[in-house]
């Protein structure tokens, strides 16, 4: 135990020191929250947002931005390095199996994408007057079993490049295709029907983390027959065992 907290200690001291993620997959979602949140136009009730303003219905995208970056830019680029420097065949041969600089870096990951989450939701509130989350304990579901899905899918391209900059290249791909169907380069409420059914099945399930942050946004985002939230919840969930599993099947330690 003391092993692995001292590890988890390190990976943490490593992530703060990486100013480009900590401020990208952490400060960043908040800071463009707040920043869209100025624009005046974002700020008033319309139509298409069903008497909400825009920026209510387009909080939980920003959430997602240091999601996917964390889960599929990041972790993936760190295991790659250590795999590149031969790190982990060498902890192969000490007490230290590389099983655990892999679990202390998907807990350091975990962690990062929690307080990005804390921050976006505090200042949202306290500077644009968005509510918190009105169902929490679903809201609290939704987010983890979307990052973790998003996570398994990470995995899989950490499993098997053999190079960091490999692994980046794959993340940036992974992380245009996620946030394009997640709404943030077009709107969710502006997007064709068969554009946000895709996105409801798409990790981190966008659609459940907005109708658990406010019902009115989602009935707003939400398409015609579009999927329960639990079952919602459910795919998201089996695309996190599925990929996990494949990723664990892959996985090359050198």
């Amino acid at each position: 135990m003391r092993a692995r907290l001292k590890m988890v200690t390190v990976e943490t001291k490593l992530f703060l020191r990486d100013s480009a993620t900590v401020v990208f997959g952490v400060l960043f979602p908040t800071g463009l929250l707040l920043g869209l949140g100025a624009v005046p136009a974002l700020g008033e009730v319309t139509p298409e947002t069903g008497g909400l303003r825009a920026i209510d219905v387009w909080a939980p995208t920003a959430l997602v931005f240091g999601m996917v970056m964390i889960a599929v830019q990041h972790v993936p680029v760190v295991i790659a390095t250590y795999r590149e420097r031969g790190i982990l065949r060498r902890l192969s041969t000490t007490p230290a199996h590389p099983r655990s600089i892999l679990s202390a870096q998907m807990i350091v990951a975990f962690g990062s994408v929690v307080v990005s989450a804390v921050l976006l939701i505090f200042f949202a509130w306290a500077v644009l007057d968005i509510a918190p989350p009105e169902r929490p304990l679903e809201f609290v579901v939704a987010f983890v079993v979307g990052y973790a899905a998003l996570l398994g899918i990470g995995l899989i391209s950490a499993a098997v490049v053999r190079t960091s900059s490999a692994a980046n290249q794959i993340g940036t791909l992974l992380f245009v295709a996620l946030m394009f169907f997640g709404g943030a380069f077009l709107p969710r409420v502006l997007m064709p029907d068969a554009l946000r059914e895709v996105g409801e099945v798409v990790p981190p399930g966008l659609q459940a983390l907005t109708a658990a942050w406010s019902t009115e946004a989602g009935e707003v985002t939400a398409t015609a027959g579009g999927q329960p939230f639990w079952l919602q919840i459910a795919m998201m969930a089996g695309i996190a065992v599925i990929a996990s599993a494949i990723a664990a099947r892959l996985f090359r330690w050198e």
